[in-house]
């Protein structure tokens, strides 16, 4: 069986206002994920796992109709805000909640991003290619310029990587605001800090291998022990394989593409990415509607 795609969707979008990941932006009002299915189709994948709240799981069901079902097999996985808490475990919780349902080679994407083709077929080729015992993983990175908004400031996981392409880890930068062609952040202290813009930065893509659930499964009992009465801290994704890769119990490839990565942090930036969509369907690089068939 082919690889399988874990589909991170129970964001709650406070910074956008409401649930981007069914927000239309397609000609035939495709939200972002109907592309991301699309590509991890026509690449191989053969299961797809949505991670939803239980309050938005119809609504992503209709979203993605029957004929999802028929072209892949498909699995939703709830991820619950506890009690006493405002949002959800985080990123990293929410990959470890798809357990049961992952046993393959696997790989983890947001619903809210468009990532290209050319991701996928990235990934997939890395996840066909390494045994799913392995402790080897995979992420894609892309230019920090290209995922900056036009109105207002992000947070980005920047990426070291050695020389040979190997992750050392992911440095967490927040305010990061878009200047001329690079960026600029201005820290907690007042201090300023120049970003060229090439730095590769994580959008939350990667490939995984089914023996991460073990390691997410520890590392998370400790982490819920030790907030268990703080509201809001979140178990990432990122920072936990970025604590595994420093204790050497993983490693992780960075997947250089030319891939352009797309998506909307504020309303203001909907726009930008519907444009963005068109071109491409304009230029055959996706249908006009997105219909989902079996990949040959």
């Amino acid at each position: 069986m082919g690889p399988t795609l874990v589909i991170l969707a129970a964001g709650i979008g406070r910074r956008y206002g409401g649930l981007k990941q069914l927000d239309p932006v397609g000609p035939s009002g495709e939200a972002l994920l109907h592309y991301s299915l699309f590509d991890a189709i026509r690449e191989g994948f053969e299961k797809v796992v949505f991670v939803v709240r239980r309050e938005i799981e119809n609504e992503v069901r209709a979203q993605v109709g029957d004929a999802l079902s028929a072209a892949v097999a498909v699995e939703y996985v709830c991820q619950e805000t506890p009690s006493g808490r405002t949002k959800p475990w985080g990123t990293g919780q929410a990959t470890l909640l798809c357990r049961e349902a992952v046993s393959n080679p696997f790989a983890v994407i947001n619903a809210d991003d468009f990532y290209g083709r050319e991701s996928f077929s990235a990934v997939a080729g890395f996840l066909r290619n390494v045994s799913g015992t392995s402790s080897k993983h995979c992420l894609v990175g892309f230019e920090l310029r290209k995922t900056l908004s036009e109105h207002g400031s992000v947070a980005r996981g920047v990426c070291h990587v050695r020389s040979g392409g190997e992750l050392v880890g992911i440095e967490e930068v927040v305010a990061i605001e878009k200047e001329g062609n690079g960026a600029r952040r201005t820290g907690d202290d007042g201090a300023e800090r120049r970003l060229s813009g090439d730095e590769r930065v994580s959008m939350n893509m990667w490939g995984l291998m089914p023996s991460l659930f073990a390691q997410l499964d520890k590392r998370f009992k400790v982490f819920a022990e030790a907030h268990v009465n703080d509201a809001v801290s979140e178990f990432y994704l990122p920072s936990v394989i970025g604590e595994l890769i420093q204790d050497g119990a993983v490693s992780v490839r960075m997947l250089e593409t030319g891939a352009c990565w797309s998506g909307m942090t504020y309303q203001e930036d909907k726009p930008t990415v519907a444009a963005e969509i068109a071109k491409l369907v304009g230029a055959g690089e996706y249908p006009g509607k997105i219909e989902f068939v079996p990949s040959a």
